[in-house]
């Protein structure tokens, strides 16, 4: 089969497009044809070897655990090992491979009967393959923060950073169908598609430091930490919530060490996402079939041009989801 095999740290260059061996499930696994898979944060920082906590989980000088990048998975299941009961041949399902092996920018794929679900018939392979990690992010991230499903008048204030990714896309989305108030933060020529997803007010970072603006909320989710954690302080209301889940390292550890204590002191909470994969689903399913959801993809590439596709991601241009796509039709 066709894969992108990564052999060394390094930039988009540096993987290949290999022929490699097609995987054979074992007993309690599943081998599933891909058809989408998204790429993410965690594929391109694992690809550069940063931060060093990628290298001292994956290897330290070269990655020795995993081979073939790529995690978030939609396709159809060709075989399924004997203790396998959930699934069976021909169901499509999509999932987060995180926990695993990795190994979905392939043309086949092994996975664990728990990492996957079944994928609505109304779902495109392509909107499966972006929503396993980054809409689970939105969804556990709002719900960590204490979104209230049933606003109150006036309506929770809920201010997005990074609105224009993957996660930030679903997350403005999530926040605006239980009626909160939404501000999202991205860059100057994203504010439209911001907009466009429903977000009553959009700041540009780059003429505006949402942090300083005197404006307070009470739920802040946080997809590219780069302030300090008394900047976010100073930008919650009474009571609010600030959940972290992506950007710089020593914003993140600064948010671990002292944002319990910070809690501890006063109404106002901060915290990091511990993302567990796979779980909400249900409700992310849901929220997809009734048309409140509905991922944004930036661009689609066949696997053959993952290297390209790479390469465009890390420039940080992109808007939602990058995806790959193993045939035509997916």
């Amino acid at each position: 089969m066709k894969a992108i095999v990564f052999t060394k740290y390094g930039l988009a260059d540096d993987l290949q497009f290999n022929d490699v061996e097609k995987p054979a499930p074992e007993d309690n696994e599943i081998l599933i044809k891909v058809h989408a898979a998204s790429i993410n944060s965690w594929d391109w920082e694992l690809l550069n070897g940063t931060p060093f906590v990628n290298r001292m989980m994956f290897g330290l000088f070269r990655p020795k655990k995993i081979n073939i990048l790529g995690f978030d998975v939609a396709g159809r299941i060709e075989a399924v090992g004997e203790n396998v009961k959930q699934f069976k041949s021909g169901d499509e399902v999509f999932g987060d491979l995180s926990a695993g092996g990795w190994g979905g920018f392939a043309e086949y794929v092994c996975a664990r009967e728990d990492e996957l679900t079944l994928k609505p018939s109304g779902m495109t392979f392509e909107q499966a393959a972006a929503i396993p990690q980054a809409g689970l992010l939105a969804l556990q991230g709002l719900l960590k923060g204490q979104l209230q499903q049933e606003q109150t008048t006036p309506a929770q204030k809920i201010l997005i950073n990074g609105a224009s990714g993957g996660s930030g896309t679903i997350a403005v989305q999530i926040a605006k169908s239980f009626g909160a108030e939404v501000t999202g933060v991205c860059s100057t020529n994203k504010m439209d598609l911001v907009r466009s997803l429903g977000a009553d007010h959009v700041i540009d970072y780059t003429q505006e430091d949402f942090t300083k603006n005197g404006q307070q909320y009470d739920l802040i989710i946080d997809a590219q930490a780069h302030h300090s954690i008394f900047d976010y302080k100073r930008a919650l209301s009474p009571g609010g919530h600030y959940v972290g889940h992506g950007g710089a390292s020593s914003r993140m550890t600064q948010i671990i060490f002292l944002g319990p204590l910070i809690s501890m002191f006063g109404s106002k909470k901060l915290s990091l996402l511990m993302h567990e994969p796979n779980k909400d689903f249900a409700l992310m399913k849901e929220l997809f079939e009734t048309g409140k959801v509905v991922p944004v993809i930036d661009k689609s590439y066949p696997l053959s041009e993952a290297i390209e596709a790479m390469r465009y991601y890390g420039e940080g241009n992109a808007r939602g989801k990058v995806i790959l796509t193993m045939e035509e039709d997916s």
